[in-house]
């Protein structure tokens, strides 16, 4: 068939553009799966980095699978879903292992079982059929959406697990391994066991995280990743990976970062939670960029710039300087304790400007708890006050409270109220800067999922059948009766912050008055 046909062909034109692609004939076959297309999931270092340890396991192999751009054309086709190196169909193999990177994702999950031929539900599923894994990023958080989906949950940093799934798998009968992985720290069985919210720590010996294959279909363009340092040093309430998570942050030697860039690649990405804090950042960065490569830096801390490591950036051929402020004013940021002022953020303008950059971006979050106009307002003010030493993008996303967190719990400030601060910041900004907002319904989406449990994981597979609308996704949430949990805290050490109110007559559950 024609349609067919030409799905192949353009895997295979893909696969011709790789370097690094790994081929191995082992007994234990996983089709390692990532819920997004294939520009988005080869971005992702975490994807990668589990796809080397499967072949570095001595009885597995891993093929990659992608949601693709062209579902229609699987289904008008019937074309079964099909792994990336051998085009094999997905339900042939013994393991399905995903990768969610976050809570929207679930409905990519969805369509490519449907496409593997697989029951979507794990209930209606049995020995026949694949086992189904997930881990990933969404594990750090909130994984319980995906318990109704998924017969194992890889909780936290997988390198090591991993190989401890695979020598179970390879090995025991599938009611036996399920009984088995319910009491082994790190894992989760629905229905079966494993503690809740587990963050699994890898070994200092996995890092770091770096690019397997290096494909110029990304959305990074042939970068080769690497991570200098794994976690976070500071303690950001809104972030699930702040200082108290798998230990803070793990730096990794300069030397050995620049032992595994393998020599055709030509540009480097530096990725971490808090890369601008590793004590020899400028140094790392100086080699790349003296050896002819360019360079990117994944998370700048305006705290942490130096004219000198900017200057180094720009030689690396970055164009802009991207910082975050996460919070519109110093009210916002000190409750959130985002470490940053005003006047470093500023500094950091200058730096850009001397080392001749053209633009400033500015990562941003609206509707924190007890944000109010002035405070709006006040970003209004300091962004145009930017704007006068370098042209200014202003990102801007409404406030997500994460599991997990120290903001756990807090409301989602309503879709109504997300989008008149919107419109406050755009027309207070019109001409003055570049404002680019994510989208106030899509975000209250990812509330819900963030904040409910298995249900909303139900409610996440209703919608996707209804045609995946807004209006599909609030009608499922209502129908399942999803409700956040509230004010529920982590333990983290530090003086809390206030109880966020709930007021009468406005339920988070209902988005235009949450």
């Amino acid at each position: 068939m024609e349609g067919r046909y030409e799905l192949i062909e353009h895997v295979c034109s893909l696969l011709a553009d790789e370097a690094g692609t790994l081929r191995k004939e082992a007994p234990y076959r996983v089709a390692l799966c990532y819920p997004s297309p294939y520009h988005v999931g080869m971005s992702s270092l975490g994807y990668q980095a589990i796809y080397r340890e499967v072949h570095e396991h001595a009885g597995a192999t891993a093929e990659r699978v992608f949601l693709p751009d062209d579902v229609e054309t699987y289904k008008r086709t019937r074309t079964p879903l099909f792994t990336w190196e051998s085009q094999a169909p997905v339900s042939g193999f013994e393991m399905l292992a995903f990768s969610v990177a976050y809570e929207l994702e679930l409905s990519g999950l969805f369509t490519m079982l449907e496409l593997s031929g697989l029951p979507v539900l794990a209930a209606e599923r049995n020995a026949r059929h694949p086992l189904v894994v997930a881990g990933g990023p969404l594990t750090f958080s909130n994984p319980d959406p995906l318990e109704p989906f998924v017969d194992v949950l890889v909780q936290g940093e997988a390198e090591d697990l991993i190989h401890v799934l695979l020598e179970a798998a390879a090995s025991m009968e599938r009611e036996a391994l399920l009984d088995h992985l319910a009491k082994v720290p790190g894992f989760r069985v629905p229905g079966r066991g494993g503690a809740r919210y587990h963050v699994a720590k890898a070994t200092d010996a996995r890092l770091p995280a770096r690019t397997q294959i290096i494909t110029p279909h990304t959305e990074l363009r042939s970068m080769f990743l690497i991570e200098p340092e794994r976690g976070c040093s500071r303690g950001c309430h809104y972030c699930v990976m702040r200082r108290t998570t798998n230990g803070g942050m793990r730096t990794v030697p300069p030397e050995r970062i620049l032992s595994l860039i393998p020599e055709h690649a030509k540009r480097v990405g530096l990725v971490g939670a808090a890369v601008t804090d590793h004590p020899r950042i400028v140094e790392l960065l100086r080699t790349i960029v003296d050896s002819g490569r360019e360079v990117g830096v994944s998370s700048l801390r305006a705290d942490r710039l130096t004219q000198e490591l900017v200057d180094q950036l720009r030689r690396g051929g970055a164009t802009n300087l991207t910082v975050a402020a996460d919070g519109a004013s110093q009210k916002m940021r000190d409750l959130v304790d985002r470490k940053h002022s005003e006047e470093q953020i500023v500094r950091a303008a200058r730096f850009a400007r001397t080392a001749g950059m053209k633009q400033l971006k500015v990562y941003n979050v609206v509707g924190l708890p007890h944000e109010e106009d002035a405070d709006i307002d006040e970003l209004i003010r300091f962004t145009t006050e930017l704007s006068r030493i370098l042209p200014v993008a202003l990102g801007v996303a409404p406030f997500v409270a994460k599991r997990n967190t120290p903001l756990d719990g807090a409301p989602f400030a309503g879709l109504r109220e997300v989008e008149n601060k919107l419109e406050r910041l755009r027309k207070g900004l019109r001409g003055r800067a570049e404002v680019r907002p994510t989208s106030a319904r899509w975000a209250w989406v990812e509330y819900m999922l963030a904040q409910c449990g298995p249900e909303a994981g139900l409610a996440a597979m209703d919608a996707w059948r209804a045609g995946g609308s807004f209006a599909a996704w609030k009608r499922a949430f209502q129908e399942r009766g999803c409700e956040p949990y509230m004010a529920r805290r982590v333990e983290d050490g530090r003086r809390q912050p206030t109880v966020w109110p709930i007021v009468p007559g406005r339920p988070p559950l209902q988005p235009s008055a949450a």
